[in-house]
């Protein structure tokens, strides 16, 4: 699995952002065994510039996979709330797509 780029969108990349996407779309990396190229894009940021508070909060997960194309995205309070259940998301589809594909 290869995580092609991270994105920030109304908001600076930190370092600990960064590390929090890697380890948890990197925790994916076990589903993707089978799949060869896995290629991964992930943005995360503020739903736009000007609210301040409420689900303001975005993550987008993307995971090219061959046979598929997966798409996961979240809205929630807190950023790292946003990456797990996108996470989460991502990670269901992995199992429903290999699970299809076992029972053909």
């Amino acid at each position: 699995m290869r995580i092609v780029e991270i994105l920030a969108t109304f908001m600076e990349m930190t370092d600990a952002i960064r590390a929090h996407v890697e380890e948890k779309v990197g925790s994916l990396e076990k589903f993707c065994e089978n799949y060869s190229p896995c290629d991964v894009r992930v943005e995360v940021g503020k739903t736009s510039d000007h609210h301040q508070k409420g689900k303001i909060w975005r993550a987008e997960i993307m995971m090219t996979i061959p046979g598929a194309s997966l798409r996961a995205e979240s809205v929630e309070e807190d950023l790292y709330a946003a990456i797990d259940a996108a996470k989460d998301d991502v990670k269901r589809q992995l199992i429903d797509f290999k699970e299809k594909r076992i029972a053909h």
